[in-house]
Protein backbone atom coordinates (compact mmCIF):
# COMPACT_ATOMS: atom_id res chain seq x y z
CA UNK A 1 0.00 0.00 0.00
CA UNK A 2 1.14 3.32 -1.09
CA UNK A 3 1.71 6.17 1.35
CA UNK A 4 0.32 9.41 -0.40
CA UNK A 5 0.72 13.21 1.48
CA UNK A 6 -1.53 15.57 0.24
CA UNK A 7 -0.05 19.39 0.53
CA UNK A 8 -2.50 21.86 -0.09
CA UNK A 9 -5.50 23.97 1.23
CA UNK A 10 -8.52 22.17 2.05
CA UNK A 11 -12.04 23.52 3.59
CA UNK A 12 -12.62 26.42 4.78
CA UNK A 13 -12.69 28.47 2.81
CA UNK A 14 -14.18 26.13 0.21
CA UNK A 15 -12.71 26.93 -3.36
CA UNK A 16 -12.56 24.40 -6.60
CA UNK A 17 -9.19 23.32 -5.31
CA UNK A 18 -9.87 23.25 -1.70
CA UNK A 19 -12.95 20.84 -2.56
CA UNK A 20 -11.24 18.41 -4.95
CA UNK A 21 -8.64 17.87 -2.29
CA UNK A 22 -11.44 17.43 0.16
CA UNK A 23 -12.98 14.56 -2.01
CA UNK A 24 -9.44 13.08 -2.20
CA UNK A 25 -9.04 12.86 1.60
CA UNK A 26 -12.36 11.31 2.26
CA UNK A 27 -12.36 8.76 -0.57
CA UNK A 28 -8.81 7.45 -1.73
CA UNK A 29 -8.43 5.33 1.00
CA UNK A 30 -11.50 3.25 0.02
CA UNK A 31 -9.82 1.22 -2.81
CA UNK A 32 -7.06 -0.13 0.09
CA UNK A 33 -4.32 0.84 -2.54
CA UNK A 34 -3.66 4.31 -0.63
CA UNK A 35 -3.22 5.33 2.61
CA UNK A 36 -3.48 9.26 2.82
CA UNK A 37 -2.35 12.38 4.95
CA UNK A 38 -2.56 15.91 4.73
CA UNK A 39 -1.07 19.19 5.25
CA UNK A 40 -3.86 21.98 4.90
CA UNK A 41 -2.23 25.25 3.61
CA UNK A 42 -5.56 27.12 3.57
CA UNK A 43 -5.45 30.45 4.18
CA UNK A 44 -8.13 31.55 6.02
CA UNK A 45 -9.17 34.64 4.36
CA UNK A 46 -10.98 34.90 1.26
CA UNK A 47 -10.21 37.79 -0.89
CA UNK A 48 -10.15 38.26 -4.50
CA UNK A 49 -6.69 38.72 -5.08
CA UNK A 50 -4.97 35.53 -4.87
CA UNK A 51 -1.54 35.58 -4.43
CA UNK A 52 -0.91 38.62 -3.25
CA UNK A 53 1.64 39.02 -0.69
CA UNK A 54 1.21 39.85 2.79
CA UNK A 55 3.21 39.40 6.13
CA UNK A 56 0.48 38.10 7.88
CA UNK A 57 0.68 35.05 4.90
CA UNK A 58 4.37 35.00 5.22
CA UNK A 59 3.87 34.09 8.77
CA UNK A 60 1.06 31.50 8.20
CA UNK A 61 3.10 29.63 5.44
CA UNK A 62 6.06 29.34 7.72
CA UNK A 63 4.22 27.22 10.23
CA UNK A 64 2.70 25.12 7.36
CA UNK A 65 6.69 24.26 7.00
CA UNK A 66 6.92 22.71 10.63
CA UNK A 67 4.89 19.79 9.16
CA UNK A 68 7.44 18.94 6.90
CA UNK A 69 8.57 15.66 8.77
CA UNK A 70 5.75 14.21 7.58
CA UNK A 71 7.24 14.05 3.81
CA UNK A 72 9.70 11.09 4.78
CA UNK A 73 6.52 9.19 6.14
CA UNK A 74 4.90 8.86 2.42
CA UNK A 75 6.03 7.56 -0.47
CA UNK A 76 3.92 9.67 -2.69
CA UNK A 77 4.02 13.24 -2.59
CA UNK A 78 0.58 15.24 -4.05
CA UNK A 79 0.64 19.15 -4.02
CA UNK A 80 -2.23 21.09 -4.99
CA UNK A 81 0.45 24.93 -5.43
CA UNK A 82 -1.18 28.57 -6.50
CA UNK A 83 -0.78 29.76 -9.64
CA UNK A 84 1.22 32.81 -9.06
CA UNK A 85 5.05 33.33 -8.45
CA UNK A 86 4.25 33.91 -4.27
CA UNK A 87 1.78 30.76 -4.69
CA UNK A 88 4.40 28.33 -5.78
CA UNK A 89 7.16 29.85 -4.04
CA UNK A 90 5.52 29.23 -0.44
CA UNK A 91 5.64 25.42 -1.55
CA UNK A 92 9.36 25.74 -2.40
CA UNK A 93 10.54 23.86 0.96
CA UNK A 94 8.06 20.90 0.54
CA UNK A 95 8.94 20.68 -3.26
CA UNK A 96 12.87 20.80 -2.24
CA UNK A 97 12.39 18.04 0.65
CA UNK A 98 10.34 15.78 -1.82
CA UNK A 99 13.14 15.92 -4.45
CA UNK A 100 15.80 15.63 -2.18
CA UNK A 101 14.63 12.47 -0.18
CA UNK A 102 13.65 10.72 -3.82
CA UNK A 103 10.09 10.73 -3.05
CA UNK A 104 7.35 10.75 -6.28
CA UNK A 105 6.08 14.15 -6.75
CA UNK A 106 2.85 15.29 -8.38
CA UNK A 107 2.08 18.45 -8.63
CA UNK A 108 -1.89 19.51 -9.73
CA UNK A 109 -2.68 22.48 -11.27
CA UNK A 110 -6.51 23.76 -10.56
CA UNK A 111 -6.32 26.32 -13.57
CA UNK A 112 -4.87 28.16 -16.05
CA UNK A 113 -3.02 31.21 -14.81
CA UNK A 114 0.17 29.07 -13.96
CA UNK A 115 1.29 29.33 -18.18
CA UNK A 116 0.91 32.98 -18.55
CA UNK A 117 2.29 33.81 -14.59
CA UNK A 118 5.61 32.35 -15.88
CA UNK A 119 5.50 34.17 -19.63
CA UNK A 120 4.85 37.72 -17.70
CA UNK A 121 7.75 36.78 -15.34
CA UNK A 122 11.45 37.79 -16.41
CA UNK A 123 14.84 37.67 -14.76
CA UNK A 124 16.03 35.56 -11.46
CA UNK A 125 12.16 35.38 -10.45
CA UNK A 126 11.46 33.34 -13.89
CA UNK A 127 14.34 31.12 -12.81
CA UNK A 128 13.17 30.42 -9.96
CA UNK A 129 9.65 29.87 -10.98
CA UNK A 130 10.74 27.41 -13.49
CA UNK A 131 13.45 25.55 -11.62
CA UNK A 132 11.08 24.63 -8.74
CA UNK A 133 8.44 23.36 -11.08
CA UNK A 134 10.99 21.49 -13.28
CA UNK A 135 11.49 19.46 -9.94
CA UNK A 136 7.99 17.84 -11.00
CA UNK A 137 7.83 13.90 -11.82
CA UNK A 138 4.51 14.50 -13.08
CA UNK A 139 2.32 17.11 -13.49
CA UNK A 140 -1.75 17.08 -13.83
CA UNK A 141 -3.99 19.54 -15.26
CA UNK A 142 -7.91 19.73 -15.65
CA UNK A 143 -8.67 19.34 -19.30
CA UNK A 144 -6.52 19.16 -22.61
CA UNK A 145 -6.86 22.98 -22.91
CA UNK A 146 -5.16 23.43 -20.29
CA UNK A 147 -1.88 20.96 -20.73
CA UNK A 148 0.12 24.35 -21.50
CA UNK A 149 0.37 25.07 -18.17
CA UNK A 150 3.02 22.44 -17.33
CA UNK A 151 4.61 21.69 -20.62
CA UNK A 152 7.24 24.86 -19.84
CA UNK A 153 8.50 22.68 -17.25
CA UNK A 154 7.92 18.96 -17.87
CA UNK A 155 7.96 16.35 -20.86
CA UNK A 156 3.95 16.34 -21.94
CA UNK A 157 4.44 12.70 -21.53
CA UNK A 158 4.34 12.66 -18.00
CA UNK A 159 1.47 15.67 -17.84
CA UNK A 160 -2.11 13.95 -17.20
CA UNK A 161 -5.73 15.50 -17.61
CA UNK A 162 -7.53 14.69 -14.65
CA UNK A 163 -11.21 15.97 -15.10
CA UNK A 164 -13.24 17.22 -12.20
CA UNK A 165 -16.28 15.97 -10.60
CA UNK A 166 -19.79 16.34 -8.55
CA UNK A 167 -20.02 15.18 -5.23
CA UNK A 168 -22.02 11.92 -4.58
CA UNK A 169 -25.15 13.87 -2.66
CA UNK A 170 -25.69 16.21 -5.15
CA UNK A 171 -25.34 13.95 -8.56
CA UNK A 172 -27.61 11.52 -6.96
CA UNK A 173 -30.10 14.12 -5.62
CA UNK A 174 -33.70 14.50 -7.57
CA UNK A 175 -35.36 17.80 -8.15
CA UNK A 176 -38.16 18.09 -6.67
CA UNK A 177 -41.94 18.50 -9.01
CA UNK A 178 -42.23 22.00 -10.06
CA UNK A 179 -45.76 23.56 -9.82
CA UNK A 180 -47.27 24.26 -13.27
CA UNK A 181 -47.89 27.64 -12.74
CA UNK A 182 -44.38 27.94 -11.78
CA UNK A 183 -42.69 25.82 -14.99
CA UNK A 184 -42.51 28.92 -16.83
CA UNK A 185 -40.35 31.25 -14.52
CA UNK A 186 -36.70 31.70 -15.09
CA UNK A 187 -35.04 30.85 -11.85
CA UNK A 188 -31.85 31.73 -12.50
CA UNK A 189 -28.69 31.22 -10.04
CA UNK A 190 -25.33 32.16 -8.92
CA UNK A 191 -23.24 29.59 -7.69
CA UNK A 192 -19.58 30.67 -6.89
CA UNK A 193 -17.27 33.38 -4.89
CA UNK A 194 -18.96 36.74 -5.45
CA UNK A 195 -16.19 38.26 -7.29
CA UNK A 196 -15.62 41.06 -10.06
CA UNK A 197 -13.89 38.35 -12.55
CA UNK A 198 -16.30 35.79 -11.72
CA UNK A 199 -18.88 38.02 -13.69
CA UNK A 200 -21.12 38.87 -10.59
CA UNK A 201 -21.55 42.40 -11.84
CA UNK A 202 -22.45 41.97 -15.26
CA UNK A 203 -25.43 39.39 -13.89
CA UNK A 204 -26.50 41.43 -11.30
CA UNK A 205 -26.43 44.49 -14.02
CA UNK A 206 -28.47 41.79 -16.37
CA UNK A 207 -31.12 41.12 -13.35
CA UNK A 208 -31.63 44.98 -13.62
CA UNK A 209 -32.53 44.96 -16.98
CA UNK A 210 -35.16 42.24 -16.78
CA UNK A 211 -37.30 43.76 -13.64
CA UNK A 212 -36.96 47.07 -15.51
CA UNK A 213 -38.39 45.04 -18.61
CA UNK A 214 -40.58 43.24 -16.90
CA UNK A 215 -39.29 39.61 -17.48
CA UNK A 216 -40.99 37.42 -14.85
CA UNK A 217 -37.62 35.28 -13.13
CA UNK A 218 -36.86 35.09 -9.58
CA UNK A 219 -32.79 34.88 -9.14
CA UNK A 220 -30.76 33.41 -5.90
CA UNK A 221 -27.27 34.20 -5.59
CA UNK A 222 -25.04 31.92 -3.39
CA UNK A 223 -21.17 32.46 -2.12
CA UNK A 224 -18.64 34.27 -0.26
CA UNK A 225 -18.32 37.87 -0.93
CA UNK A 226 -15.08 39.25 -1.57
CA UNK A 227 -14.72 42.51 0.87
CA UNK A 228 -13.72 44.77 -1.85
CA UNK A 229 -17.03 44.45 -3.93
CA UNK A 230 -19.25 43.71 -0.89
CA UNK A 231 -20.27 47.82 -1.22
CA UNK A 232 -21.00 47.62 -4.69
CA UNK A 233 -22.83 44.02 -4.38
CA UNK A 234 -25.31 45.21 -1.26
CA UNK A 235 -25.86 48.14 -3.39
CA UNK A 236 -27.51 46.16 -6.19
CA UNK A 237 -28.87 43.50 -4.08
CA UNK A 238 -30.86 46.36 -2.41
CA UNK A 239 -32.66 47.72 -5.32
CA UNK A 240 -33.37 44.28 -6.84
CA UNK A 241 -37.03 42.99 -5.93
CA UNK A 242 -36.55 39.57 -7.39
CA UNK A 243 -33.53 38.62 -6.30
CA UNK A 244 -32.42 36.73 -3.15
CA UNK A 245 -29.09 36.44 -1.41
CA UNK A 246 -28.34 33.30 0.11
CA UNK A 247 -24.84 33.78 1.35
CA UNK A 248 -22.32 30.68 1.54
CA UNK A 249 -24.67 27.62 0.97
CA UNK A 250 -23.30 23.82 1.97
CA UNK A 251 -24.61 20.41 2.28
CA UNK A 252 -28.45 20.67 2.17
CA UNK A 253 -29.12 24.39 1.66
CA UNK A 254 -26.24 23.94 -1.66
CA UNK A 255 -28.37 20.93 -3.08
CA UNK A 256 -31.47 22.34 -2.55
CA UNK A 257 -30.21 25.64 -4.58
CA UNK A 258 -29.47 23.22 -7.11
CA UNK A 259 -32.59 21.45 -7.34
CA UNK A 260 -34.60 25.04 -7.26
CA UNK A 261 -33.10 26.95 -10.40
CA UNK A 262 -33.47 25.71 -13.51
CA UNK A 263 -30.78 28.32 -15.60
CA UNK A 264 -27.60 28.43 -13.73
CA UNK A 265 -25.08 31.38 -14.82
CA UNK A 266 -21.67 31.94 -14.31
CA UNK A 267 -20.57 34.90 -17.00
CA UNK A 268 -16.38 34.29 -15.28
CA UNK A 269 -13.62 35.91 -17.24
CA UNK A 270 -11.49 35.26 -14.16
CA UNK A 271 -7.71 34.78 -14.59
CA UNK A 272 -7.05 31.87 -12.47
CA UNK A 273 -10.33 30.17 -13.66
CA UNK A 274 -9.39 26.28 -14.90
CA UNK A 275 -12.94 24.13 -14.36
CA UNK A 276 -15.73 25.51 -12.82
CA UNK A 277 -16.97 22.50 -10.10
CA UNK A 278 -20.41 24.40 -10.36
CA UNK A 279 -21.03 24.17 -13.88
CA UNK A 280 -21.03 20.42 -13.65
CA UNK A 281 -22.94 20.79 -10.39
CA UNK A 282 -25.70 22.13 -12.33
CA UNK A 283 -25.75 20.53 -15.37
CA UNK A 284 -26.01 17.54 -12.80
CA UNK A 285 -28.82 18.22 -11.31
CA UNK A 286 -30.58 19.57 -14.87
CA UNK A 287 -30.22 22.97 -14.99
CA UNK A 288 -29.09 24.73 -18.39
CA UNK A 289 -25.92 26.99 -18.09
CA UNK A 290 -25.39 29.91 -19.34
CA UNK A 291 -21.05 30.23 -19.26
CA UNK A 292 -18.15 32.22 -21.34
CA UNK A 293 -15.56 30.81 -23.67
CA UNK A 294 -13.05 31.22 -20.86
CA UNK A 295 -9.73 28.89 -19.67
CA UNK A 296 -10.85 25.16 -19.43
CA UNK A 297 -15.03 25.62 -20.10
CA UNK A 298 -15.08 24.83 -23.48
CA UNK A 299 -13.67 21.13 -22.80
CA UNK A 300 -16.71 20.28 -20.99
CA UNK A 301 -19.04 22.94 -22.34
CA UNK A 302 -20.66 22.52 -25.47
CA UNK A 303 -22.91 25.56 -26.96
CA UNK A 304 -26.28 24.64 -27.88
CA UNK A 305 -25.84 20.78 -25.97
CA UNK A 306 -25.15 22.20 -22.05
CA UNK A 307 -26.40 26.02 -22.13
CA UNK A 308 -25.34 28.68 -24.54
CA UNK A 309 -21.95 31.00 -24.35
CA UNK A 310 -22.70 34.45 -23.50
CA UNK A 311 -20.04 37.15 -23.51
CA UNK A 312 -17.39 38.36 -21.26
CA UNK A 313 -18.24 41.42 -19.49
CA UNK A 314 -21.60 41.85 -21.22
CA UNK A 315 -24.48 42.22 -19.30
CA UNK A 316 -26.43 42.53 -22.42
CA UNK A 317 -25.46 39.15 -24.04
CA UNK A 318 -26.85 37.52 -20.62
CA UNK A 319 -30.11 39.67 -20.81
CA UNK A 320 -30.26 38.76 -24.75
CA UNK A 321 -29.78 35.01 -23.60
CA UNK A 322 -32.52 34.67 -21.10
CA UNK A 323 -35.02 36.59 -23.11
CA UNK A 324 -34.40 33.60 -25.97
CA UNK A 325 -34.42 30.74 -23.19
CA UNK A 326 -37.90 32.05 -22.13
CA UNK A 327 -39.26 32.20 -25.77
CA UNK A 328 -37.55 28.74 -26.28
CA UNK A 329 -38.96 26.98 -23.07
CA UNK A 330 -38.85 23.25 -25.05
CA UNK A 331 -35.36 23.32 -25.69
CA UNK A 332 -34.79 24.44 -22.23
CA UNK A 333 -36.24 21.50 -21.09
CA UNK A 334 -34.17 19.28 -23.56
CA UNK A 335 -31.28 20.37 -22.89
CA UNK A 336 -31.51 19.66 -19.29
CA UNK A 337 -32.69 16.13 -19.65
CA UNK A 338 -29.37 15.80 -21.85
CA UNK A 339 -27.64 17.63 -19.05
CA UNK A 340 -27.99 15.71 -16.61
CA UNK A 341 -27.18 12.38 -17.88
CA UNK A 342 -24.26 13.92 -19.51
CA UNK A 343 -22.98 14.55 -16.01
CA UNK A 344 -24.01 11.46 -14.26
CA UNK A 345 -22.36 9.30 -16.65
CA UNK A 346 -18.97 11.40 -16.80
CA UNK A 347 -17.94 13.52 -13.52
CA UNK A 348 -18.46 11.17 -10.71
CA UNK A 349 -16.42 11.31 -7.57
CA UNK A 350 -15.74 7.42 -8.08
CA UNK A 351 -14.73 8.21 -12.14
CA UNK A 352 -12.02 10.82 -10.55
CA UNK A 353 -10.66 8.89 -8.29
CA UNK A 354 -10.07 5.94 -10.47
CA UNK A 355 -8.22 8.36 -12.91
CA UNK A 356 -6.24 9.63 -9.77
CA UNK A 357 -5.62 6.18 -8.96
CA UNK A 358 -3.90 5.41 -12.25
CA UNK A 359 -1.87 8.30 -12.46
CA UNK A 360 -0.85 7.85 -8.66
CA UNK A 361 0.76 4.26 -9.98
CA UNK A 362 1.35 5.02 -13.45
Amino acid sequence: MKKVLLIGPVPEPTTGVSLANKVVIQNIEKSGKFKIDYINTAYQKFEENHGSFSLDKVVFFLKTNLEIPKIFQNDIIYITPGQTFFGVLKYLMFICISKISKKELVIHIHGNYLGKQYEMLSGLKRKVFSSILKLTNKGIVLSELLMNNMTPFIDEKDIYQLYNFVEDDIINSEKAPINVEDSNTLRIFYLSNLMKEKGIFDLLEALVVLEKQGIDFHAKIAGNIDKSSELKINTYLDKLKKVEFCGVVKGKAKQDLLNWGNIFILPTYYSMEGQPIAILEAMSTGNLVLTTKHAGIPDIFKAGENGFYVDKNSASSIVDKLKYVKNNLDEMKKISEHNKSYAKKKYTVKNFIDNIEVIFTA
